[in-house]
């Protein structure tokens, strides 16, 4: 009989937690034992716990640590990395670590290691200044690549819960939660942020400008409270429609009217910046005064629109290398200490998919779907705000006292 004896630290009771990994050892038909239990007897007390499991191989062991090694367990007395060489650029080998979006570190020459950049679907390389994640595309032949997953321990942030202002916002989705308490919490934190020389960051899709959102979410922009801004084409296109139109998506703004010609319009907006050459030069020619794609040049924020198959034209500042694209947009939200997703759920996946899971992140839509799906594909710290996001943004608005005129 083998044994591999885990321990457990954090908000292990009220977080489910501790009975997650049971289950996991259980669903795989191994017994267990908990040798030793320490439970956090108030809110910011944490559980330890350690627990021997036994199996009839090396192998069943190793399986049940791969699944539960993600909720925080590692292996008592720590197991010093194994690391082996990349044979070529952009391969791994077969047993390489696939790293989570949780805080990770790495029992290495006998001590724990955090691995900075934090990111899901990423391999771990032992470099000079300490363990990185890494996209598999940017193996480089005869990197070391972190192989098992016995010498990791992560820190799911419910096992990290923090008891701060912010924490009575579950990830759970729901059209009735009090929109009155989340919108104070959020401009809370977007004041604290701000004061702090902190960094928010908005991914946007196209909806803002439908539902009149685009003023609101331009005045944050110009009063210092978003540091940047990720979206794709069409958000920036229905912009500027609608600064030189009056409509989007060829409706009228002030009306709701669908317009003669209207359908058009969003090609001609598109033409008349290609004449310029770029959004930067419309706004440097005076042609261009007003807006969302205004402020963000104006305010000189960092910013990338990553183009699509469906995107008309595109605009200039577009980028259409999806590799390019993912690039800027990991740049970007390096640091950030909140994303605030405002109804875009492919970019809001994207986005979610290359952002550790300490990161305070917001997702308003229409559709609780989207927030699910967000959770899904590894980003659970979403926060889900059932709204329009035209209405949110101008609530927002009125909380930080913003002049939208």
């Amino acid at each position: 009989m083998k044994k591999m004896t885990l321990i457990l630290e954090g908000h292990l009771i009220d977080s489910g937690i501790l009975s997650n990994v049971l289950n996991f050892i259980v669903g795989e038909n191994l017994d267990y034992h908990i040798d030793k239990i320490d439970v956090g007897k108030t809110r910011v007390e944490t559980t330890r716990a350690e627990i021997t499991i036994y199996a009839e191989n090396d192998k069943s062991l190793e399986l049940v640590l791969s699944k539960v090694s993600p909720l925080g367990a590692y292996e008592k007395g720590g197991v010093n990395a194994v690391f082996e060489y990349s044979s070529k650029d952009a391969h791994a080998p077969e047993g390489f670590y696939s790293s989570t979006n949780h805080r990770t570190e790495v029992y290495a020459d006998s001590k724990w290691n955090a691995v900075s950049q934090q990111r899901m679907d990423a391999v771990v390389i032992k470099t000079p200044e300490g363990f990185v994640c890494t996209k598999i595309r940017d193996i480089k032949k005869g990197d070391p690549i972190l192989c098992g997953s016995e010498s990791v321990r992560v820190y799911p942030p419910a096992a990290e819960k923090k008891d701060d202002g912010f924490a009575f916002m579950t990830n759970e989705v729901s059209s009735e939660r009090s929109y009155d308490i989340t919108v104070d919490t959020i401009a809370h934190e977007l004041r604290q942020i701000r004061a702090d020389g902190g960094r928010c960051i908005v991914v946007c899709g196209p909806v803002v400008i439908h539902t009149g959102g685009a003023p609101a979410l331009s005045a944050m922009i110009r009063e210092g409270f978003i540091q940047g801004f990720l979206g794709g084409n069409a958000v920036a296109v229905h912009d500027l429609e609608s600064f030189y139109y009056g409509t989007s998506l060829g409706v009228d703004m002030k009306s709701g009217k669908p317009t003669h010609g209207g359908h058009n319009h969003h090609m001609r907006a598109i033409n008349r910046i290609n004449g310029f050459g770029s959004i930067k030069a419309a706004i440097q020619a005076g042609d261009l005064n007003n807006g969302l794609m205004y402020q963000i040049e104006k305010s000189g924020i960092p910013y990338c629109l990553a183009g699509s198959i469906r995107d008309d034209g595109p605009l200039p500042e577009t980028v259409n290398d999806m590799i390019e694209a993912q690039a800027q947009y990991s740049q970007i939200i390096k640091g950030a200490d909140m994303i605030l997703m405002l109804s875009s759920m492919l970019h809001s996946i994207g986005t979610g998919n290359m952002t550790p899971s300490w990161v305070k992140t917001v997702c308003i839509d229409i559709n609780p779907a989207v927030v699910t799906k967000l959770a899904d594909r590894g980003t659970g710290q979403a926060i889900g705000i059932v709204s329009d996001v035209g209405l949110f943004l101008n609530a927002l608005a009125v909380r930080l006292e913003l002049d939208l005129s």
